[in-house]
This record gives C-alpha cells, sequence and structure tokens, in this order.
C-alpha cells in the first residue's frame, strides 16, 4: 500500500501547474501603486478611462421664418416700406389703357420700333441680352457698362403715349427705353434703376400690354445680411393688359425688381399680335385713365406684352427721364 502512494506521488510530480506570468522589470510591490503601462491606443478600452458627461441641453437659437411673399393685385397706391431713405410706394392702375387701346398700341409698337439686341457686360465678358431693346431721347443712357445712343426721332404714337402717362402721373418724361420680350425665355435680371444719370429717386412708370407678366419686387437686405436676400421682404405684381404701374420714392435706394423667365410660355415660342382689335387709332390726346381691369375673357386672345417703363426726376436737373417698353410674353 506504502508502495502505491509512493508511486502516485512521484507520477503526480510530473504534472507540473501551469507557469505564472513573470512580472515585468521594474515592477513594485504590492504594497505601492501600480503604474499603468500604456498598451495599444488602437486597441479597444486602451487608455485612461473618463467618466462620461452628463447630458447637458442648450436651448436652440431662434429659427427665422423666410417672409412670405406677398401678392399685389388691388388698385391703389400702396406704401410699402419706411425707412432712413424715406417712403417707398407702389401706385398700381388696372386697366389705364382699355382693351381696344391697348390692342392697337400693341400692334403698332410691335412692328414699327427699331428693335435689336443689345450686348451688355459683365466681369469682363459679353454678353447678350436675353431681350431686344430700342432707345428714344436726347441723351444717351448708359447700363451693364454698355450705352445705347441719343436718339430724338420719337415714333408718334410713344409721343401721344407718354402724354397720357403723364397726365396720370403728374410729372414730366424726356426719355424712353423700349425692352422686346419675345417669349417666355426672355427676361431682366433683379436690378434698380439706380444709374446717376437719371438722378435721385426717379419715378418710374410701367405701363403693360398683351399677355399678363409678373413683376417682382424684393426689398434690399440691411447691411449686416451681407449681401444675402434670404429673409427679405418680396412682393409679386401681375401685370395685365392696359395696367399701369408707378414706382416713386425711395424704391430705387430700398428696393429692386425684376421680370423672371416665364414658366409656361405659349405654344407658339414667339410673340403674336392679338386676334383682333380696332380698325381707328385711339384717341389718347384726351384719354381719361381708368383704374379698372380688362375684361377676363379677352385677356385669353393675347399673347404679347410689351410694357412702357417711364421714369421721371421731380427736380430741374438735365438728366434723362425714362420711358422703357416692354414687349413680351
Amino acid at each position: 500500500m506504502s508502495d502505491k502512494r509512493q508511486r502516485a506521488r512521484v507520477q503526480g510530480s510530473w504534472a507540473k501547474p501551469p507557469p505564472r506570468p513573470s512580472r515585468a522589470t521594474g515592477a513594485v510591490s504590492n504594497n505601492q501603486q501600480t503604474r499603468h503601462v500604456d498598451a495599444d491606443p488602437d486597441s479597444w478600452g486602451s487608455g485612461p478611462q473618463k467618466s462620461p458627461k452628463t447630458f447637458e441641453f442648450h436651448q436652440p437659437s431662434k429659427v427665422r421664418d423666410v417672409p412670405p411673399v406677398k401678392v399685389m393685385e388691388q388698385a391703389g397706391i400702396h406704401e410699402i416700406s419706411r425707412g432712413p431713405s424715406g417712403v417707398s410706394r407702389l401706385r398700381l392702375l388696372p386697366g389705364f389703357l382699355p382693351p381696344e387701346e391697348a390692342d392697337w398700341m400693341f400692334s403698332k409698337l410691335l412692328a414699327e420700333l427699331p428693335w435689336s439686341q443689345k450686348t451688355n457686360y459683365r466681369q469682363g465678358d459679353a454678353y447678350e441680352e436675353p431681350r431686344l431693346t430700342c432707345w428714344f431721347g436726347a441723351l444717351p443712357y448708359t447700363y451693364a457698362r454698355s450705352t445705347l445712343a441719343a436718339n430724338t426721332q420719337w415714333h408718334p404714337s410713344l409721343s401721344t403715349l407718354r402724354a397720357a402717362v403723364e397726365q396720370a402721373c403728374g410729372c414730366g418724361f424726356n426719355s424712353l427705353l423700349c425692352n422686346l420680350y419675345r417669349d417666355g425665355h426672355d427676361s431682366i435680371g433683379w436690378h434698380s434703376d439706380d444709374e446717376a444719370s437719371l438722378g435721385r429717386r426717379p419715378t418710374i412708370a410701367s405701363l403693360s400690354l398683351g399677355d399678363t407678366r409678373v413683376f417682382g419686387v424684393r426689398k434690399q437686405p440691411p447691411p449686416e445680411e451681407n449681401g444675402d436676400y434670404t429673409y427679405v421682404e418680396q412682393i409679386r405684381v401681375p401685370l395685365s393688359h392696359g395696367t399701369l404701374l408707378v414706382m416713386d420714392g425711395a424704391m430705387q435706394d430700398d428696393w429692386q425688381y425684376i421680370v423672371s423667365v416665364s414658366p409656361s410660355p405659349p405654344a407658339s415660342g414667339g410673340e403674336r399680335v392679338p386676334r383682333s382689335g380696332p380698325t381707328h387709332q385711339p384717341d389718347l390726346q384726351n384719354h381719361v385713365p381708368r383704374a379698372r381691369r380688362p375684361q377676363a375673357g379677352y385677356q385669353a386672345a393675347i399673347h404679347s406684352q410689351p410694357t412702357i417703363n417711364l421714369r421721371s426726376e421731380a427736380s430741374s436737373a438735365p438728366a434723362p427721364t425714362l420711358l422703357a417698353l416692354r414687349v413680351g410674353v
């Protein structure tokens, strides 16, 4: 029996316990703080562990709402802003010309004015305006770094029409810029008529003939916006056949306007004369402005739109006061 126990002890001695991991050189004793040996920084859980921060709620800054675009259709005088530059006003007169007179004037001017395409310059690059123009006035007119030469040969119908608009506005005009929008792709971008040659705070009168085009107006942003127009006020004014729109006061200082591309040009793709119209010349010399709209059913027959923009100064300075004609769809 003692021999078996002896052999068991001898055999069990062969099964040695696994070796214990040796301590790294420089290890400290148990009663001392063990130094942390940095492991691979990319390994999970390596490095000093930080307790997670508690959640802190921060009130978000106030969200700015983009102001809704207003639509102006009611006849009358509309004061749209007051500021350091003064009061800005729009005067809207739908039906200033009745349909038969507007039709006659539309056909006459579309066919007989000397339309041509103007070349402008932006940052040294030349581009052709997306519309046709012609100019009437004793002085040249410069915008977009190109100049329209003086032209004193006024068309008789334009002289008659100018007199009717002067009667309505109570001020005189001495020059005319005509713009022909040949189809829905022709347009004019955001701008103000603030050229030095027009003087300070000119009055702009716009007479529309033909299809309705939307006249967009937006306020100039304050200096702290750094030219960002995202949050400025905007107004849309549908200009229907025979409508007169007058801009005065601080409009050219505080606002910009645009005639944008028409989203749904007519199937013809170009200007068209109304289907019907008077056979006689209207008597505009004794024309009395009427603040009424053209008949809605009749407007469907009109497929191109001229607009006459008249600009005037209150002062007696020799700068040109401008009449601008827009023809297009």
